[in-house]
Protein backbone atom coordinates (compact mmCIF):
# COMPACT_ATOMS: atom_id res chain seq x y z
CA UNK A 1 0.00 0.00 0.00
CA UNK A 2 1.37 3.60 -0.87
CA UNK A 3 1.35 6.24 1.36
CA UNK A 4 2.29 9.60 1.27
CA UNK A 5 3.15 11.72 4.99
CA UNK A 6 2.65 15.16 4.78
CA UNK A 7 3.83 16.36 8.04
CA UNK A 8 7.10 19.09 8.80
CA UNK A 9 8.16 17.24 11.64
CA UNK A 10 10.53 14.55 10.85
CA UNK A 11 10.07 12.65 14.80
CA UNK A 12 6.18 12.64 13.86
CA UNK A 13 6.68 10.67 10.48
CA UNK A 14 9.33 8.08 11.99
CA UNK A 15 6.32 7.66 14.80
CA UNK A 16 3.80 7.03 11.91
CA UNK A 17 5.99 4.60 9.72
CA UNK A 18 7.13 2.40 12.99
CA UNK A 19 3.49 2.03 14.10
CA UNK A 20 2.47 0.96 10.23
CA UNK A 21 5.29 -1.18 9.93
CA UNK A 22 4.04 -3.06 13.23
CA UNK A 23 1.47 -4.77 11.21
CA UNK A 24 1.54 -7.52 8.58
CA UNK A 25 0.37 -5.11 5.72
CA UNK A 26 3.56 -3.84 3.39
CA UNK A 27 3.54 0.18 3.47
CA UNK A 28 5.55 1.93 0.88
CA UNK A 29 6.21 5.04 2.59
CA UNK A 30 6.74 8.67 0.51
CA UNK A 31 7.57 11.69 3.04
CA UNK A 32 7.17 15.16 2.39
CA UNK A 33 7.23 18.88 4.68
CA UNK A 34 5.01 20.52 2.75
CA UNK A 35 2.00 21.60 0.93
CA UNK A 36 3.80 21.99 -2.28
CA UNK A 37 5.74 19.55 -1.77
CA UNK A 38 3.04 16.89 -1.31
CA UNK A 39 1.39 18.04 -4.91
CA UNK A 40 4.47 17.54 -6.52
CA UNK A 41 4.62 13.77 -5.24
CA UNK A 42 0.95 13.58 -5.92
CA UNK A 43 2.00 14.86 -10.20
CA UNK A 44 4.95 12.29 -9.82
CA UNK A 45 3.05 9.14 -8.30
CA UNK A 46 -0.62 7.15 -7.17
CA UNK A 47 -1.21 6.81 -2.96
CA UNK A 48 -3.51 4.60 -1.34
CA UNK A 49 -3.92 7.13 0.96
CA UNK A 50 -2.61 10.51 2.63
CA UNK A 51 -1.87 10.71 6.26
CA UNK A 52 -1.57 14.85 6.52
CA UNK A 53 -0.66 16.88 9.27
CA UNK A 54 -2.80 19.86 10.22
CA UNK A 55 -0.48 22.25 11.49
CA UNK A 56 2.63 22.89 8.81
CA UNK A 57 4.98 26.71 8.85
CA UNK A 58 3.74 28.02 5.27
CA UNK A 59 0.93 26.44 4.43
CA UNK A 60 -1.37 24.56 6.14
CA UNK A 61 -3.18 20.81 6.06
CA UNK A 62 -6.82 22.62 5.05
CA UNK A 63 -4.86 24.50 2.13
CA UNK A 64 -3.64 20.83 0.89
CA UNK A 65 -7.26 19.41 1.16
CA UNK A 66 -8.63 23.10 -1.02
CA UNK A 67 -5.92 22.33 -3.88
CA UNK A 68 -7.10 18.41 -4.23
CA UNK A 69 -10.63 19.34 -4.22
CA UNK A 70 -9.76 22.10 -7.27
CA UNK A 71 -6.61 20.45 -9.11
CA UNK A 72 -6.46 20.04 -12.63
CA UNK A 73 -4.62 16.76 -12.38
CA UNK A 74 -6.41 13.54 -11.64
CA UNK A 75 -5.89 12.88 -8.10
CA UNK A 76 -8.01 10.10 -6.18
CA UNK A 77 -7.42 8.84 -2.70
CA UNK A 78 -8.48 9.42 0.70
CA UNK A 79 -7.14 12.22 3.34
CA UNK A 80 -6.78 10.74 6.87
CA UNK A 81 -6.14 14.60 8.85
CA UNK A 82 -3.74 14.30 11.54
CA UNK A 83 -2.96 17.21 15.00
CA UNK A 84 -2.72 17.86 18.64
CA UNK A 85 -5.32 19.62 18.24
CA UNK A 86 -8.39 18.52 20.19
CA UNK A 87 -11.10 20.55 19.23
CA UNK A 88 -13.93 19.33 17.89
CA UNK A 89 -14.53 22.35 15.31
CA UNK A 90 -10.85 21.72 13.84
CA UNK A 91 -11.85 17.84 12.89
CA UNK A 92 -15.59 19.10 11.68
CA UNK A 93 -13.65 21.89 9.36
CA UNK A 94 -11.03 19.17 8.20
CA UNK A 95 -13.98 16.90 7.00
CA UNK A 96 -15.60 19.14 5.22
CA UNK A 97 -12.19 20.67 3.16
CA UNK A 98 -12.30 16.87 2.02
CA UNK A 99 -10.79 14.90 4.90
CA UNK A 100 -12.56 11.22 5.00
CA UNK A 101 -11.09 10.80 9.07
CA UNK A 102 -9.64 12.97 12.04
CA UNK A 103 -6.64 11.53 14.76
CA UNK A 104 -5.32 13.05 17.01
CA UNK A 105 -1.56 12.25 17.15
CA UNK A 106 -1.39 11.32 20.94
CA UNK A 107 -3.55 8.44 20.13
CA UNK A 108 -2.71 7.01 17.16
CA UNK A 109 -1.73 2.95 17.57
CA UNK A 110 -0.97 0.77 14.65
CA UNK A 111 -4.94 -1.13 14.96
CA UNK A 112 -6.32 2.77 15.11
CA UNK A 113 -4.43 3.97 12.23
CA UNK A 114 -4.58 1.32 10.11
CA UNK A 115 -8.31 0.73 10.53
CA UNK A 116 -8.61 4.98 9.93
CA UNK A 117 -6.65 4.00 6.49
CA UNK A 118 -9.23 1.19 5.23
CA UNK A 119 -12.44 3.02 6.74
CA UNK A 120 -11.07 6.12 4.69
CA UNK A 121 -10.31 4.28 1.96
CA UNK A 122 -14.04 2.95 1.82
CA UNK A 123 -15.33 6.11 2.64
CA UNK A 124 -13.60 8.23 -0.56
CA UNK A 125 -14.98 5.36 -3.04
CA UNK A 126 -18.38 5.45 -1.85
CA UNK A 127 -18.32 9.91 -1.89
CA UNK A 128 -17.08 9.01 -5.65
CA UNK A 129 -19.71 7.00 -6.38
CA UNK A 130 -21.75 9.29 -5.18
CA UNK A 131 -20.28 12.24 -6.80
CA UNK A 132 -20.83 10.38 -10.17
CA UNK A 133 -24.28 10.06 -9.43
CA UNK A 134 -24.82 13.55 -8.55
CA UNK A 135 -23.14 14.74 -11.79
CA UNK A 136 -25.06 12.26 -13.79
CA UNK A 137 -28.47 13.67 -12.32
CA UNK A 138 -27.60 17.09 -12.93
CA UNK A 139 -26.84 16.41 -16.70
CA UNK A 140 -30.30 14.25 -16.90
CA UNK A 141 -31.85 17.34 -15.32
CA UNK A 142 -29.71 20.13 -17.45
CA UNK A 143 -29.76 18.70 -20.87
CA UNK A 144 -31.94 16.97 -23.53
CA UNK A 145 -31.68 12.98 -23.14
CA UNK A 146 -31.86 12.84 -26.94
CA UNK A 147 -29.59 15.40 -28.51
CA UNK A 148 -27.03 16.35 -25.30
CA UNK A 149 -28.05 20.15 -25.53
CA UNK A 150 -29.36 22.32 -22.49
CA UNK A 151 -32.85 21.23 -22.22
CA UNK A 152 -35.57 24.30 -21.15
CA UNK A 153 -35.24 24.67 -17.69
CA UNK A 154 -31.57 25.28 -18.09
CA UNK A 155 -32.16 27.35 -20.84
CA UNK A 156 -34.12 29.55 -19.15
CA UNK A 157 -32.32 29.52 -16.57
CA UNK A 158 -29.38 30.59 -18.85
CA UNK A 159 -31.62 33.55 -20.19
CA UNK A 160 -32.25 35.12 -16.96
CA UNK A 161 -28.83 35.14 -15.76
CA UNK A 162 -27.45 36.77 -19.39
CA UNK A 163 -30.20 39.35 -19.35
CA UNK A 164 -29.16 40.06 -15.16
CA UNK A 165 -25.39 40.39 -16.53
CA UNK A 166 -26.41 42.58 -19.13
CA UNK A 167 -28.15 45.10 -17.16
CA UNK A 168 -24.61 45.73 -16.22
CA UNK A 169 -22.84 45.99 -19.75
CA UNK A 170 -23.49 48.32 -23.32
CA UNK A 171 -23.51 45.75 -25.28
CA UNK A 172 -26.82 43.92 -26.47
CA UNK A 173 -27.84 39.81 -26.79
CA UNK A 174 -30.12 37.97 -29.13
CA UNK A 175 -32.20 35.46 -28.61
CA UNK A 176 -32.15 33.33 -31.42
CA UNK A 177 -35.55 31.14 -31.80
CA UNK A 178 -35.84 28.40 -34.48
CA UNK A 179 -38.17 24.77 -35.48
CA UNK A 180 -37.35 22.80 -38.45
CA UNK A 181 -40.21 23.30 -41.17
CA UNK A 182 -42.41 20.28 -42.24
CA UNK A 183 -41.02 18.20 -39.09
CA UNK A 184 -44.32 17.00 -38.57
CA UNK A 185 -44.54 15.45 -42.08
CA UNK A 186 -40.72 13.91 -41.29
CA UNK A 187 -42.21 11.94 -38.62
CA UNK A 188 -45.39 11.01 -39.97
CA UNK A 189 -43.80 9.25 -43.32
CA UNK A 190 -40.59 8.11 -42.03
CA UNK A 191 -41.14 7.41 -38.49
CA UNK A 192 -40.28 8.87 -35.16
CA UNK A 193 -36.69 6.80 -35.23
CA UNK A 194 -35.70 8.86 -38.33
CA UNK A 195 -36.91 11.56 -36.68
CA UNK A 196 -34.70 11.30 -33.77
CA UNK A 197 -31.80 10.86 -35.96
CA UNK A 198 -32.43 14.22 -37.60
CA UNK A 199 -32.67 16.11 -34.58
CA UNK A 200 -29.31 14.45 -33.43
CA UNK A 201 -27.84 15.20 -36.61
CA UNK A 202 -29.46 19.15 -36.67
CA UNK A 203 -28.05 19.52 -33.12
CA UNK A 204 -24.52 18.69 -34.44
CA UNK A 205 -24.53 20.42 -37.32
CA UNK A 206 -25.59 24.01 -35.67
CA UNK A 207 -23.36 23.08 -32.72
CA UNK A 208 -20.42 22.58 -35.10
CA UNK A 209 -21.05 26.07 -36.86
CA UNK A 210 -20.95 28.20 -33.42
CA UNK A 211 -18.02 29.75 -31.81
CA UNK A 212 -18.48 27.71 -28.71
CA UNK A 213 -19.35 30.50 -25.75
CA UNK A 214 -23.02 31.03 -26.83
CA UNK A 215 -25.88 29.01 -24.82
CA UNK A 216 -27.39 26.63 -27.72
CA UNK A 217 -30.74 24.36 -26.08
CA UNK A 218 -33.22 22.27 -27.44
CA UNK A 219 -36.78 23.50 -25.81
CA UNK A 220 -38.76 20.77 -26.46
CA UNK A 221 -39.78 18.58 -29.97
CA UNK A 222 -38.08 20.42 -32.82
CA UNK A 223 -37.78 23.57 -31.49
CA UNK A 224 -34.24 25.46 -30.78
CA UNK A 225 -32.73 28.44 -29.21
CA UNK A 226 -29.22 29.58 -28.84
CA UNK A 227 -28.34 32.93 -26.85
CA UNK A 228 -25.85 34.77 -28.29
CA UNK A 229 -24.49 37.40 -26.20
CA UNK A 230 -21.94 40.23 -25.95
CA UNK A 231 -22.96 41.55 -29.53
CA UNK A 232 -21.77 44.76 -30.59
CA UNK A 233 -23.47 45.17 -33.65
CA UNK A 234 -27.05 43.26 -35.09
CA UNK A 235 -25.16 42.20 -37.96
CA UNK A 236 -23.52 39.63 -35.53
CA UNK A 237 -26.90 37.83 -35.06
CA UNK A 238 -27.37 37.88 -38.65
CA UNK A 239 -24.59 36.22 -39.85
CA UNK A 240 -24.56 33.18 -36.81
CA UNK A 241 -28.40 32.61 -37.86
CA UNK A 242 -27.59 32.47 -41.93
CA UNK A 243 -24.91 29.95 -41.20
CA UNK A 244 -27.23 27.89 -39.65
CA UNK A 245 -29.70 27.83 -42.83
CA UNK A 246 -26.53 27.32 -45.16
CA UNK A 247 -25.24 24.16 -42.26
CA UNK A 248 -28.84 22.93 -43.20
CA UNK A 249 -28.31 22.98 -46.99
CA UNK A 250 -26.62 19.53 -47.00
CA UNK A 251 -29.31 17.12 -47.20
CA UNK A 252 -29.33 14.22 -44.00
CA UNK A 253 -28.78 11.19 -44.63
CA UNK A 254 -30.89 8.40 -42.77
CA UNK A 255 -30.94 4.77 -43.10
CA UNK A 256 -30.24 5.27 -46.71
CA UNK A 257 -33.19 7.83 -46.97
CA UNK A 258 -32.05 11.84 -48.37
CA UNK A 259 -34.12 14.27 -46.57
CA UNK A 260 -34.18 17.67 -47.50
CA UNK A 261 -34.61 19.62 -43.70
CA UNK A 262 -34.85 23.79 -43.74
CA UNK A 263 -35.59 26.02 -40.33
CA UNK A 264 -37.44 28.90 -39.96
CA UNK A 265 -35.82 31.33 -37.53
CA UNK A 266 -36.73 34.20 -35.36
CA UNK A 267 -34.58 36.93 -33.59
CA UNK A 268 -35.27 39.14 -30.75
CA UNK A 269 -32.89 41.90 -29.44
CA UNK A 270 -32.21 42.88 -25.72
CA UNK A 271 -32.87 45.74 -24.62
CA UNK A 272 -34.10 46.68 -28.03
CA UNK A 273 -37.61 44.85 -27.57
CA UNK A 274 -37.93 44.15 -24.30
CA UNK A 275 -35.57 43.84 -20.65
CA UNK A 276 -37.94 41.07 -19.39
CA UNK A 277 -36.81 37.40 -20.19
CA UNK A 278 -40.45 36.14 -20.60
CA UNK A 279 -41.39 38.48 -23.49
CA UNK A 280 -38.24 38.30 -25.07
CA UNK A 281 -38.91 34.80 -25.69
CA UNK A 282 -42.71 35.38 -26.99
CA UNK A 283 -41.08 37.98 -28.93
CA UNK A 284 -38.58 35.60 -30.54
CA UNK A 285 -41.22 32.88 -30.99
CA UNK A 286 -43.51 35.70 -32.81
CA UNK A 287 -40.52 36.32 -34.99
CA UNK A 288 -40.16 32.71 -35.82
CA UNK A 289 -43.84 32.59 -36.74
CA UNK A 290 -43.51 35.53 -39.21
CA UNK A 291 -40.55 33.93 -40.80
CA UNK A 292 -42.94 30.71 -41.31
CA UNK A 293 -45.38 32.66 -43.14
CA UNK A 294 -42.56 34.56 -45.12
CA UNK A 295 -42.06 31.26 -46.82
CA UNK A 296 -39.81 29.16 -44.52
CA UNK A 297 -36.20 28.31 -44.62
CA UNK A 298 -36.24 31.98 -43.16
CA UNK A 299 -34.40 34.57 -41.23
CA UNK A 300 -37.06 37.36 -39.30
CA UNK A 301 -36.13 39.75 -36.76
CA UNK A 302 -39.07 41.05 -33.87
CA UNK A 303 -38.31 44.46 -34.21
CA UNK A 304 -39.47 45.75 -37.71
CA UNK A 305 -36.60 48.71 -37.95
CA UNK A 306 -34.07 45.89 -37.36
CA UNK A 307 -36.30 43.47 -40.08
CA UNK A 308 -35.98 46.19 -42.42
CA UNK A 309 -32.51 46.45 -42.06
CA UNK A 310 -32.02 42.54 -42.61
CA UNK A 311 -33.94 42.69 -45.64
CA UNK A 312 -32.47 45.36 -47.29
CA UNK A 313 -29.04 44.11 -46.09
CA UNK A 314 -30.08 40.49 -47.62
CA UNK A 315 -31.09 41.96 -50.72
CA UNK A 316 -27.99 43.92 -51.53
CA UNK A 317 -25.74 40.90 -50.88
CA UNK A 318 -27.97 38.87 -52.63
CA UNK A 319 -27.65 41.32 -55.69
CA UNK A 320 -23.83 42.05 -55.23
CA UNK A 321 -23.41 38.15 -56.53
CA UNK A 322 -23.39 38.32 -60.64
CA UNK A 323 -23.28 42.68 -60.29
CA UNK A 324 -20.02 42.86 -62.18
CA UNK A 325 -21.30 40.49 -64.92
CA UNK A 326 -24.46 42.52 -65.05
CA UNK A 327 -22.21 45.85 -65.36
CA UNK A 328 -23.80 47.59 -63.04
CA UNK A 329 -21.00 48.81 -61.25
CA UNK A 330 -19.75 52.06 -62.51
CA UNK A 331 -16.54 54.61 -61.69
CA UNK A 332 -16.47 58.25 -60.45
CA UNK A 333 -13.52 60.27 -60.58
CA UNK A 334 -12.24 63.11 -58.17
CA UNK A 335 -9.77 65.20 -59.62
CA UNK A 336 -6.50 65.70 -57.08
CA UNK A 337 -4.82 69.30 -57.51
CA UNK A 338 -1.18 70.32 -57.07
CA UNK A 339 -1.95 72.92 -54.14
CA UNK A 340 0.55 75.77 -55.36
CA UNK A 341 -0.59 75.68 -59.34
CA UNK A 342 -4.14 74.41 -58.94
CA UNK A 343 -3.55 71.75 -62.00
CA UNK A 344 -4.78 68.45 -62.14
CA UNK A 345 -2.14 65.59 -61.33
CA UNK A 346 -4.60 63.03 -60.79
CA UNK A 347 -7.77 60.68 -59.72
CA UNK A 348 -9.42 59.29 -57.05
CA UNK A 349 -11.56 55.73 -58.39
CA UNK A 350 -14.45 55.98 -56.63
CA UNK A 351 -16.96 53.23 -56.86
CA UNK A 352 -20.75 53.58 -56.76
CA UNK A 353 -23.34 51.02 -57.65
CA UNK A 354 -26.19 50.85 -59.92
CA UNK A 355 -28.52 49.06 -58.05
CA UNK A 356 -32.90 48.56 -58.50
CA UNK A 357 -32.42 51.96 -60.18
CA UNK A 358 -30.29 54.07 -57.40
CA UNK A 359 -26.60 54.88 -57.52
CA UNK A 360 -25.54 53.64 -54.11
CA UNK A 361 -22.10 54.67 -52.76
CA UNK A 362 -19.81 52.90 -51.15
CA UNK A 363 -21.38 53.40 -47.55
CA UNK A 364 -24.06 51.20 -48.49
CA UNK A 365 -22.43 48.40 -49.66
CA UNK A 366 -19.18 47.64 -49.39
CA UNK A 367 -19.17 46.49 -45.99
CA UNK A 368 -21.32 44.18 -47.08
CA UNK A 369 -19.27 43.13 -50.16
CA UNK A 370 -16.53 42.48 -47.79
CA UNK A 371 -18.71 39.77 -45.05
CA UNK A 372 -19.63 38.10 -48.64
CA UNK A 373 -16.31 38.42 -50.12
CA UNK A 374 -17.87 39.65 -53.33
CA UNK A 375 -15.07 42.29 -52.55
CA UNK A 376 -12.35 40.26 -54.03
CA UNK A 377 -13.67 40.35 -57.74
CA UNK A 378 -15.30 43.54 -57.41
CA UNK A 379 -11.65 45.15 -56.40
CA UNK A 380 -10.35 43.64 -59.04
CA UNK A 381 -13.07 45.43 -61.39
CA UNK A 382 -12.23 48.56 -59.82
CA UNK A 383 -9.02 47.94 -60.59
CA UNK A 384 -9.34 46.86 -64.43
CA UNK A 385 -11.09 50.12 -64.92
CA UNK A 386 -9.52 52.55 -63.11
CA UNK A 387 -5.93 51.37 -64.90
CA UNK A 388 -8.12 51.43 -68.14
CA UNK A 389 -9.54 54.53 -67.69
CA UNK A 390 -6.00 56.10 -67.01
CA UNK A 391 -4.75 54.67 -69.76
CA UNK A 392 -6.95 56.36 -72.16
CA UNK A 393 -6.74 59.84 -70.39
CA UNK A 394 -2.88 59.95 -70.26
CA UNK A 395 -2.22 58.28 -73.95
CA UNK A 396 -4.78 61.45 -75.58
CA UNK A 397 -3.70 64.35 -73.51
CA UNK A 398 -0.18 63.12 -73.27
CA UNK A 399 0.10 63.22 -69.64
CA UNK A 400 1.07 61.16 -66.35
CA UNK A 401 -2.21 61.71 -64.30
CA UNK A 402 -1.82 59.02 -61.49
CA UNK A 403 -4.86 57.31 -60.22
CA UNK A 404 -5.61 56.53 -56.06
CA UNK A 405 -7.78 53.04 -55.95
CA UNK A 406 -8.91 51.91 -52.50
CA UNK A 407 -8.24 48.59 -51.13
CA UNK A 408 -10.18 46.72 -48.99
CA UNK A 409 -8.86 44.37 -46.08
CA UNK A 410 -10.43 41.26 -47.70
CA UNK A 411 -8.10 42.50 -50.80
CA UNK A 412 -4.84 42.40 -48.90
CA UNK A 413 -5.42 38.58 -47.93
CA UNK A 414 -5.91 37.83 -51.98
CA UNK A 415 -1.95 36.23 -52.69
CA UNK A 416 -2.42 36.52 -55.99
CA UNK A 417 -3.81 40.35 -56.10
CA UNK A 418 -0.43 41.74 -56.88
CA UNK A 419 -0.25 39.18 -60.04
CA UNK A 420 -3.52 40.68 -60.94
CA UNK A 421 -1.87 44.19 -60.68
CA UNK A 422 0.80 43.28 -62.37
CA UNK A 423 -1.10 41.76 -65.83
CA UNK A 424 -3.47 44.91 -66.15
CA UNK A 425 -0.54 47.32 -66.01
CA UNK A 426 0.75 44.94 -68.73
CA UNK A 427 -2.50 45.33 -70.44
CA UNK A 428 -2.61 48.84 -70.77
CA UNK A 429 1.07 49.73 -70.88
CA UNK A 430 0.80 51.95 -68.05
CA UNK A 431 3.43 52.67 -65.57
CA UNK A 432 3.35 51.37 -62.01
CA UNK A 433 4.35 54.61 -60.39
CA UNK A 434 0.92 56.55 -61.57
CA UNK A 435 -0.74 53.92 -59.24
CA UNK A 436 -1.75 54.54 -55.84
CA UNK A 437 -3.09 52.07 -53.23
CA UNK A 438 -5.12 53.62 -50.83
CA UNK A 439 -6.47 51.72 -47.44
CA UNK A 440 -7.55 52.43 -43.83
CA UNK A 441 -5.74 52.04 -41.06
CA UNK A 442 -8.45 49.24 -39.91
CA UNK A 443 -7.17 47.34 -43.40
CA UNK A 444 -3.95 47.19 -41.93
CA UNK A 445 -5.21 46.10 -38.13
CA UNK A 446 -6.78 43.15 -39.40
CA UNK A 447 -4.39 41.02 -41.11
CA UNK A 448 -1.17 42.75 -40.37
CA UNK A 449 1.06 39.92 -41.39
CA UNK A 450 -0.58 39.18 -44.77
CA UNK A 451 -1.33 42.45 -45.37
CA UNK A 452 2.54 43.61 -45.13
CA UNK A 453 3.08 40.55 -47.44
CA UNK A 454 0.53 41.66 -50.19
CA UNK A 455 1.49 45.37 -49.63
CA UNK A 456 5.36 45.09 -50.33
CA UNK A 457 4.95 42.72 -53.24
CA UNK A 458 2.39 45.74 -55.05
CA UNK A 459 5.15 47.94 -53.76
CA UNK A 460 7.94 45.95 -55.26
CA UNK A 461 5.80 45.87 -58.83
CA UNK A 462 6.59 50.24 -58.06
CA UNK A 463 2.77 51.27 -57.36
CA UNK A 464 2.71 53.42 -54.57
CA UNK A 465 0.77 52.89 -51.39
CA UNK A 466 -1.20 55.49 -49.44
CA UNK A 467 -2.68 55.74 -45.84
CA UNK A 468 -6.20 56.57 -45.73
CA UNK A 469 -8.27 58.92 -44.08
CA UNK A 470 -5.19 59.37 -41.35
CA UNK A 471 -6.02 61.32 -37.79
CA UNK A 472 -9.76 59.78 -37.96
CA UNK A 473 -10.09 57.57 -35.11
CA UNK A 474 -7.85 55.54 -34.34
CA UNK A 475 -4.03 56.61 -35.90
CA UNK A 476 -0.72 54.93 -35.07
CA UNK A 477 2.68 56.51 -35.81
CA UNK A 478 3.89 52.97 -35.73
CA UNK A 479 2.03 51.79 -39.28
CA UNK A 480 4.48 54.68 -40.85
CA UNK A 481 7.27 52.28 -39.80
CA UNK A 482 5.97 48.89 -40.07
CA UNK A 483 3.90 48.76 -43.51
CA UNK A 484 5.83 50.47 -46.79
CA UNK A 485 3.78 53.48 -47.10
CA UNK A 486 4.47 56.35 -49.32
CA UNK A 487 1.70 59.14 -48.92
CA UNK A 488 -0.56 59.62 -46.21
CA UNK A 489 -4.21 61.52 -46.80
CA UNK A 490 -5.07 63.87 -44.07
CA UNK A 491 -8.79 62.80 -42.86
CA UNK A 492 -10.93 65.34 -44.28
CA UNK A 493 -12.70 65.66 -40.77
CA UNK A 494 -9.53 67.64 -39.53
CA UNK A 495 -9.39 70.23 -42.65
CA UNK A 496 -12.92 70.94 -42.37
CA UNK A 497 -12.15 71.81 -38.80
CA UNK A 498 -8.92 73.72 -39.28
CA UNK A 499 -10.05 76.89 -38.28
CA UNK A 500 -10.39 75.79 -35.05
CA UNK A 501 -7.07 76.63 -32.66
CA UNK A 502 -6.73 72.68 -31.23
CA UNK A 503 -7.19 71.11 -34.75
CA UNK A 504 -5.26 73.56 -37.07
CA UNK A 505 -1.76 73.06 -34.54
CA UNK A 506 -2.72 69.13 -34.65
CA UNK A 507 -2.68 69.18 -38.74
CA UNK A 508 0.57 71.80 -38.35
CA UNK A 509 2.22 69.24 -36.07
CA UNK A 510 1.17 66.14 -38.19
CA UNK A 511 2.30 67.93 -41.58
CA UNK A 512 5.38 68.66 -39.59
CA UNK A 513 6.00 64.83 -38.39
CA UNK A 514 5.25 63.15 -42.09
CA UNK A 515 7.41 65.65 -44.12
CA UNK A 516 10.47 64.65 -41.56
CA UNK A 517 9.98 61.16 -42.63
CA UNK A 518 9.99 62.45 -46.88
CA UNK A 519 6.28 61.34 -47.25
CA UNK A 520 4.09 62.28 -49.38
CA UNK A 521 0.93 64.43 -48.00
CA UNK A 522 -2.87 64.75 -49.44
CA UNK A 523 -5.18 66.52 -47.95
CA UNK A 524 -8.59 65.59 -48.30
CA UNK A 525 -11.63 67.63 -48.18
CA UNK A 526 -10.95 71.28 -49.07
CA UNK A 527 -14.05 72.81 -49.36
CA UNK A 528 -13.05 76.75 -49.22
CA UNK A 529 -10.09 79.26 -49.90
CA UNK A 530 -8.63 78.77 -47.02
CA UNK A 531 -8.02 75.27 -46.46
CA UNK A 532 -6.34 75.79 -49.59
CA UNK A 533 -4.21 78.48 -48.63
CA UNK A 534 -3.90 76.66 -44.73
CA UNK A 535 -2.35 73.34 -47.06
CA UNK A 536 -0.28 75.61 -49.02
CA UNK A 537 0.90 77.61 -45.89
CA UNK A 538 2.32 73.64 -44.61
CA UNK A 539 4.11 72.78 -48.13
CA UNK A 540 1.16 70.07 -49.02
CA UNK A 541 1.90 69.32 -52.61
CA UNK A 542 -1.53 67.37 -53.56
CA UNK A 543 -5.57 68.47 -52.27
CA UNK A 544 -8.60 66.99 -53.11
CA UNK A 545 -11.84 68.25 -52.12
CA UNK A 546 -15.36 70.02 -53.31
CA UNK A 547 -13.79 73.57 -53.67
CA UNK A 548 -12.19 72.29 -57.11
CA UNK A 549 -14.45 68.98 -57.58
CA UNK A 550 -17.09 66.20 -57.18
CA UNK A 551 -16.23 62.94 -58.07
CA UNK A 552 -17.82 62.55 -61.74
CA UNK A 553 -18.13 59.65 -63.55
CA UNK A 554 -15.36 59.84 -66.98
CA UNK A 555 -17.66 61.48 -69.58
CA UNK A 556 -18.49 64.46 -67.28
CA UNK A 557 -14.92 64.34 -66.31
CA UNK A 558 -13.62 64.74 -70.23
CA UNK A 559 -15.92 67.66 -70.31
CA UNK A 560 -15.32 69.69 -67.56
CA UNK A 561 -11.52 69.09 -67.24
CA UNK A 562 -9.81 67.54 -70.02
Amino acid sequence: MNILIVDDDIVDRESIKRTLNQSTTHFNFVETESVDEALTALSDKKFDAILLDYRMPKRDGIELLLELKNASMDVSVAVIMLSNSEETELALECVRAGAQDFLLKSEVTTSRLQRAIVQAQARFELEQKLHVSYQQAKKLAEHDTLTGLYNRYSFEEALQLSILQKSREDTKLALTLFDLDNFKFINDSYGHHVGDDILIQVAQRVNDCLRGNEVFARLGGDEFAIILSNLQAIDNATRVTKRILSTLDKPFDIAGISIKVTASIGIAIYPDSTVNATELLKHADIAMYRSKKLGRNQICYFEDKMQEQFLQRYQIEANLIGAVERNEFILHYQPVFETTTSTIVGFEALIRWNFQNKLLYPDNFITIAECSRAIVDIGRWVIDQAIYQLSIWNLRDNKAYSIAINLSSVQLSDKTLFQFINRTLDKYHVNAELIEFELTETALLENSDQAIDTLELINNLGCRIALDDFGSGFSSVSHLQSFPIDTVKIDKSLIMESEQPKTRALIEGLSAMLHSLSLDIVAEGIENKKSLQFCQQLNIRRVQGYYFSKPFDARTIEKMYL
